[in-house]
């Protein structure tokens, strides 16, 4: 069920079901799009509302196609400049976080209770939904640019869905870019590297089955205690948290849970959640299997049953060298500072399946060194990111399809 919301649009109030039908006429009607969205933020999964937000703002805007329920709630609007040339993929993420925000002052604060955009997908958004304005206008001579609006992001499924999407099959894209806000980061900053973007990550869940018995009687039973520090033992002698080293990896206790609150019991069981990341998707996989290999020889050692779940698996997003050297000439020619990365983020993104399986880049724009954190429950997106992100994705389309086009995808790549 939709949930009910109301938001302000060039003045009138607007509510209901149906969500925000109206019409956009000028270009600071982003800023209205991008609270709009912010108020009918929706977790993973969920985000029918945002998607008809959206749909009814790129329906303005012309494209020569629109696919909806593209791995479940997403959206690819396509422009079609002719039928030779490249076809440019950029993507955004639509779904927010379960994090309230009832305590801030915002005048268009999350409509949803427990939901919010703590992650900046609002902007991320906007920023697409700007592009297509700007692509409405433009004439190319070639090529096709498609703009993804991808859900289910922040549980890592959303990129999956969209790729095993037999609607998606037909996109064929020959580059893929997108961005994410950093705060920390000077505002406006782009930031980008080759190779290793951001790291491989996934969760595990471990639940662990003893046997309870009296308090006063724990050698009767099976006490999950010591096999759980064992295991905690070894999380912690299996990091290497060594950002700058090629073989980073990093085991993060999450949440810990053994027995009840019932003072005249032994615990029987108990459960562990970690996260794990590394900087490539094969290192990940070798982390993965030595942690589950010791976990195994503990689970003997102490008799008891270890049963193990893995969810929200990030590949690690690999940026093309062609593409890079394309958004540090685009940061040029907006007049932006560009920072070369040292190393990668530790954050997973399940952008990087795309860079898995087609050259492409993401790379960071700065929102402030004091701006509050991603995923901070007083974290909002700065509306003046919006010009920027859509003027840096304008000029990595001029200089692939443009006149003044780097990369020549008929005699290889970049000069």
């Amino acid at each position: 069920m939709i949930s009910r919301c109301i938001a302000k649009i060039n003045g009138h109030q607007i509510s209901g079901d149906s969500y925000y039908l109206y019409e956009m006429h000028i270009e600071s009607d982003l800023e209205y799009l991008r609270h709009s969205l912010h108020q009918c933020a929706e977790l993973s999964g969920h985000e029918s509302a945002t998607a008809s937000v959206l749909l009814q703002f790129l329906k303005n805007q012309q494209p020569a196609e629109i696919i909806e329920n593209l791995g479940g709630q997403g959206i690819a609007a396509s422009y079609i400049f002719g039928n030779d040339g490249p076809t440019l993929l950029f993507r955004c993420e639509i779904d927010a976080l379960p994090i309230d925000e009832a305590h801030l002052s915002l005048k268009y604060k999350s409509q949803n209770a427990g939901r919010s955009h703590k992650c900046g997908h609002d902007g991320h958004m906007t920023i697409l939904a700007g592009l297509a304005q700007k692509l409405s206008q433009t004439s190319y001579g070639q090529g096709k640019i498609v703009l993804l609006f991808q859900p289910a992001e922040e549980t890592g499924e959303g990129a999956q869905r969209v790729l095993a999407d037999p609607k998606f099959k037909a996109i064929k894209p020959d580059y893929v870019f997108a961005l994410h806000n950093l705060p920390g980061y000077k505002k406006d900053i782009i930031l980008c590297k080759e190779g290793t973007f951001t790291a491989a990550v996934c969760s595990m869940i471990l639940k662990i089955q003893g046997v309870a018995s009296h308090a006063s009687e724990p050698e009767k039973g099976k006490n999950p205690s010591l096999c759980m520090s064992e295991i905690s033992k070894i999380a912690d002698a299996l990091t290497y948290n060594q950002p700058e080293h090629i073989n980073f990896q990093l085991i993060t206790p999450v949440y810990y849970r053994m027995g009840q609150p019932a003072y005249g019991m032994s615990a029987g069981d108990g459960e562990m959640h970690f996260t794990l990341r590394a900087w490539t998707s094969e290192n990940l996989d070798k982390l993965i299997s030595e942690f589950i290999s010791n976990i195994r020889d503990i689970e003997k050692k102490n008799k008891l049953k270890i049963s193990i779940e893995f969810l929200e698996r990030f590949a690690s997003t690999q940026n093309d060298a062609d593409a890079v050297r394309v958004i540090r000439e685009a940061t040029a020619k907006s007049k932006l500072e560009y920072h070369s990365m040292g190393s990668p983020f530790k954050f997973g993104e399940d952008f990087g399946l795309f860079t898995q399986n087609y050259p492409g880049a993401m790379f960071g724009l700065g929102a402030g060194p004091d701006h509050p954190p991603l995923h901070h429950r007083d974290y909002d997106f700065p509306d003046d990111l919006i010009n920027t992100g859509v003027q840096m994705f304008l000029e990595i389309i001029d200089l692939i399809i443009g006149p003044r086009a780097l990369i020549d995808f008929h005699n290889q790549p970049l000069v």
